[in-house]
């Protein structure tokens, strides 16, 4: 099914959101992990580039981390929240998968 690209740092900290949209092909799915889930956040300096990457990539963000952060209100409308165990049918379901880190 293509690439699963997947982030693990803040926006706000590194430059891996940034690489990864540039890198990620239309058809590709990016799922945010760890503090990489700040970059599911309405409302950032960062949400036009995310609402724009959706509109040609599936775009996750792993819901215990985000409500390990408490930031479930937050999440915009569009990125899917997902369990572990969709985190490893995501990795099962690809070819392969990119980690940003």
């Amino acid at each position: 099914m293509g690439l699963l690209h997947t982030v693990n740092k803040s926006p706000f900290e590194k430059s891996t959101l940034d690489s990864c949209l540039r890198v990620a092909k239309d058809g590709s799915s990016i799922l945010f992990i760890e503090d990489g889930i700040y970059a599911a956040l309405d409302g950032t300096t960062y949400s036009d580039k995310v609402k724009e990457a959706m509109k040609s990539k599936k775009i996750y963000a792993l819901g215990p981390d985000v409500n390990a952060r408490g930031v479930q209100s937050k999440v915009m409308e569009g990125i899917e929240l997902i369990d572990y165990a969709g985190f490893v049918n995501l990795v099962t379901e690809h070819d392969s998968v990119q980690s940003w880190l």
